[in-house]
């Protein structure tokens, strides 16, 4: 067995795996989404996107298993827009309809054993490269996680940018950058392009909620000297498996455990397509010791 396996075994084995699954009564939630178009600089370069909410990427939606979820949805861009609920498995109501400029519609979710994490996304390409967010799903109240119950737990998009405008005429082609939850991150050769951090606390437990919307990319991620447990894929628990990066398919999500088992300092977040050679990076950094200092 490898150092890395053995290190995040060693760092879980005070948590007791479950398997108990205990469905208890669902919650309503309501959540109202404004596509708006809004300007960001990226790149070196300002552009105007249409966004949900203002936001790159959208607001997450996060409920439990066996929720109700009402999701309003204004579109006060210039061009019709439907929207996609990626891994839900009821039918939804209107989820092919084109939502016309000034009008909005509301959809109703209905969740049944999905559970993990999933995302949202407008349908056509060049409104899915900007408008997309994540769909977590928690345990019902009564439901215990089938692995040990994170510390904390963080959800990381990884997406696709463009430099040129994108409209119904104007497809994306090939991606300039990639980011995560936004951020290009320092290997474009823009001193003003913002880097993603996680602050982490050592011995501690995170579960990572990783969502690949990069348009018709696989993603390869990885955390410089960590290890993955790999818990869940597509809204769905998984048998555990150990991986020291992740190859994530275009549209694909999944979970993971990350256990916070290194020296105190910065490592490196790595991103990159597995058909070219851009690199997006962040930072993990750790905030402790094992001493506290």
């Amino acid at each position: 067995m490898g150092s890395q396996k053995l290190g995040i075994i060693l760092c879980l084995s005070g948590l007791l795996f479950l398997n108990l699954l205990v469905f208890s009564r669902a919650d309503v939630h309501s959540y109202e989404l404004f596509l708006e178009e809004a300007e960001f600089t990226k790149l070196c370069s300002t552009k105007s996107i249409l966004t949900a909410n203002g936001s790159f990427p959208g607001p997450e939606i996060r409920v439990s298993r066996g929720d109700t979820v009402f999701v309003n949805v204004h579109n006060q861009g210039s061009q019709a827009v439907s929207m996609v609920w990626e891994g839900i498995k009821q039918s939804i109501t209107g989820s092919d309809g084109l939502i016309q400029p000034g009008k909005n519609f509301t959809y109703e979710i209905k969740l049944s054993d999905e559970i993990g994490t999933l995302w949202w996304h407008a349908k056509s390409a060049w409104a899915s490269a900007t408008v997309h967010g994540a769909f977590v799903i928690l345990p019902a109240a009564a439901e215990s996680y089938p692995f040990p119950p994170p510390d904390a737990d963080q959800t990381i998009v990884l997406g696709s940018w463009y430099k040129q405008e994108l409209t119904e005429a104007n497809a994306p082609g090939k991606a300039d950058a990639f980011t995560i939850n936004g951020h290009p991150g320092e290997t474009y050769g823009c001193s003003n392009d913002s880097t993603y951090e996680q602050q982490v606390d050592y011995q501690s437990v995170y579960h990572l909620r990783i969502v690949n919307a990069a348009l018709n990319e696989t993603m390869e991620f990885g955390v410089e000297y960590h290890m993955f447990t790999v818990v869940g894929q597509d809204g769905a628990y998984t048998t555990r498996s150990f991986a020291d990066s992740l190859t994530i398919a275009p549209g694909r999500t999944v979970d993971v455990l990350l256990c916070a088992d290194q020296n105190l300092g910065h490592y490196f977040i790595t991103a990159k397509p597995s058909s070219g050679n851009l690199l997006t990076t962040g930072i993990i950094r750790y905030t402790t010791t094992s001493t506290g200092v």
